[in-house]
């Protein structure tokens, strides 16, 4: 007996102590926002829930749930030593310091959701990417912000060049390097819309792209290589400190990690085949947070690609197989991270679509429309569902949470609708 007890004893003392846990769960819609503290004790994840939750990364635990904004978190990043801030669909930008409830500062210059936050090298400007067109700079110190415009849809991601410049990609499938001296920017046109970017510390430029492409440039726009990922659109992007390793993940719920120096694919992580709509390393860059539709937060060994713990795959990943050959579920896939089509499984981003034709905007049961959606007058019919889809959900309904898209193809958006009508009734 003492010989089994002693070799029990030696087994535990092999086991790390304090081992995290293998999932963060909290949330209660799919987690849009991760950053990760400078010391890599706590993160900070934002929600479609309209919460942020500060973690303690060694236990697992949340030490805080964070309530400010009105509408969903789209964005977070640490601010140096001092905390983190998010921004959200409100148009806001909240500076949260410690665990304290409410904000220390809040800016809320622009007209429309953020979608992307940078912080300055010297940790002293706080870069916003909005849908209202503009990239926002502000001093952290008393608030003045200088306003970048130029481009002409939303624009979803934004970082900090090595000398003090500034990137920013957005739906207009244009990369715009701003010079820090407040000069001309280089413009660079793409194929495809742009959802997010993340400069290397020797000025690397990496953009993920609506066509499934990882696309990287010199600080001064030149192109560099061009990286198939996938056939979906990439709605994630991340670097690791040190600029070795590109993380980016789709809508099918994969995530690449890109070995920088090769241009190669090192490992692909794969999850339950939901989208990944952010991604986070630790400061080491040997491990990766990536927060999904799923509504939790994965932990994942950067190294190996290995999920740290189980993932349990979702049943029927992809809905829309039964309708494989139909073009109206074709063009409906762009929709699918955000909208399901049965009352099973419910609201998402966006409202279940189960039962839309006659509905009145904003009435579907159980989820938190815009205030600006509460007052139109607009049934859903083809009709409308089809001009929605013409002019773009922005010059259709404004104030929606609802991403800049439109169906340029008349027969696609009769598609779309007619196959609507068949499957939500």
């Amino acid at each position: 007996m003492r010989t089994l007890w002693t070799a029990l004893l030696g087994l535990l003392a092999l086991l790390p102590a304090g081992a995290p846990a293998q999932e963060l769960r909290g949330h209660g819609g799919p987690v849009r926002a991760v950053a990760v503290s400078p010391d890599g004790r706590q993160a900070l994840t934002g929600s479609f829930d309209q919460s942020a939750i500060l973690w303690n990364l060694a236990s697992g635990s949340a030490e805080k749930v964070l309530r400010f904004h009105q509408g969903a978190i789209n964005a977070a990043v640490a601010v140096g030593g001092t905390g983190f801030a998010t921004g959200g669909e409100d148009g806001k930008v909240a500076l949260w310091q410690g665990a304290a409830a409410d904000p220390a500062k809040v800016f809320d210059g622009h007209k429309g959701p953020v979608a992307a936050l940078a912080l300055s090298p010297d940790a002293a400007r706080l870069a916003s990417a909005s849908w209202d067109e503009t990239v926002r700079i502000t001093s952290l110190a008393d608030g003045s912000a200088r306003v970048l415009e130029g481009h002409k849809g939303p624009v979803n991601g934004v970082a900090f060049l090595p000398g003090g410049g500034l990137v920013s990609s957005g739906y207009d499938a244009t990369l715009r390097i701003w010079p820090a001296d407040g000069g001309v920017p280089v413009v660079v046109t793409v194929p495809a819309p742009l959802n997010g970017v993340v400069v290397a510390p020797d000025g690397e430029i990496a953009v993920a792209a609506g066509d499934g492409r990882l696309r990287l440039f010199g600080s001064d726009g030149t192109g560099r290589a061009e990286i198939v990922i996938g056939e979906t659109p990439l709605i994630a992007l991340a670097i690791s400190a040190d600029g070795a390793t590109i993380a980016v993940g789709g809508l099918r719920g994969q995530v690449a990690l890109v070995e920088r120096r090769t241009r190669t694919i090192r490992a692909t992580l794969i999850g339950p085949g939901l989208p990944v709509w952010s991604l986070a390393f630790l400061p080491d860059g040997r491990e990766l947070l990536s927060g999904g539709a799923d509504r939790l937060v994965r932990r994942w060994n950067a190294v190996t690609g290995e999920h740290i713990g189980t993932v349990v795959p979702r049943a029927g990943e992809d809905a829309l197989a039964a309708f494989k050959g139909e073009r109206g579920a074709e063009v409906f896939r762009a929709c699918a991270a955000c909208h399901t089509l049965t009352p099973a499984d419910g609201n998402r981003a966006g409202p279940t679509l189960h039962g839309i034709f006659g509905r009145r905007i904003a009435t579907a049961p159980g989820y938190a429309f815009s205030a600006a959606l509460k007052d139109m007058d607009i049934v859903w019919t083809k009709e409308t569902v089809s001009r929605l889809f013409e002019v773009g959900p922005n010059a259709y309904t404004p104030g929606t949470k609802m991403p800049e898209q439109t169906i340029g193809s008349a027969a696609d958006r009769q598609a779309l609708v007619d196959w609507l009508e068949k499957v939500t009734r």
